[in-house]
């Protein structure tokens, strides 16, 4: 019967499952999306998220896996050095992520640092010292000064001011992601024998070549432990 309550259940489990299947479908693109880039495959990892944009957009242009997609696939232009192509993806998934948790959220902060990155890159240095400082902000306010994506954008930041002859800044910065990694990784790490070379460069621009020697030291001892 066309009225039937039976028929209406029927028909709400028909579209439940429907959507339950367009999600898996568009997390099954990611997953593949992700194995194409771990192998290398920049330009099958392309195809896969562009199919998977298509998908996302089938919840709404303004679903956070529409972001997630765009990000995903400006990563990969990025990756290839197509800087122009993944400029506005990046931004447009910021657009989404803000629209969908605010302004202070982990996407948020997380966009803010790959489009710095990126401008960094390039060496637009004007364009990327905002974007690496708000994602800084953001991160700290959202998890602490110690925690471990905290040192990954200051360590960021960082690398720009030593980019833009501004060792002084990005010596306080460097300190910090190296104490995080130490406590959160362990005094042994490759991230933190990383961090203290990047700790020594940024001394010897200063003119402090003897603290220098001693961090590189550190360092090599680090290495040779892992070799």
């Amino acid at each position: 019967m066309p009225g039937s309550p039976f028929l209406a259940v029927l028909m709400a489990g028909l579209l439940v499952l429907n959507l339950s299947c367009q999600e898996q479908t568009w997390e099954s693109a990611m997953a593949a999306g992700q194995q194409a880039v771990q192998q290398g495959n920049y330009a099958e990892a392309e195809r896969i998220y562009q199919a998977g944009l298509k998908k996302a957009e089938t919840f709404g242009h303004e679903d956070r896996r529409v972001a997630v997609t765009l990000s995903q696939l400006a990563q990969v232009y990025a990756g290839q050095g197509k800087h122009v192509e993944a400029e506005p993806l990046y931004l447009q998934a910021l657009k989404i992520y803000q629209s969908v948790h605010g302004e202070t959220h982990a996407d948020v902060a997380a966009t803010l640092n790959n489009l710095g990155v990126l401008h960094r890159m390039y060496g637009q240095y004007a364009e990327a010292e905002p974007l690496l400082v708000r994602a800084l902000a953001i991160k700290e306010q959202l998890l602490g000064r110690d925690h471990p994506d905290v040192a990954l954008s200051a360590s960021n930041l960082g690398q720009l001011y030593v980019a833009q002859g501004q060792p002084a800044k990005a010596e306080p910065l460097y300190r910090q992601a190296l104490s995080i990694r130490q406590k959160a990784l362990g005094l042994s790490h490759p991230e933190v024998a990383k961090t203290l070379e990047e700790l020594a460069n940024v001394l010897r621009k200063l003119g402090r070549s003897q603290e220098a020697v001693a961090i590189d030291l550190q360092a090599r001892e680090i290495r040779a432990k892992q070799s």
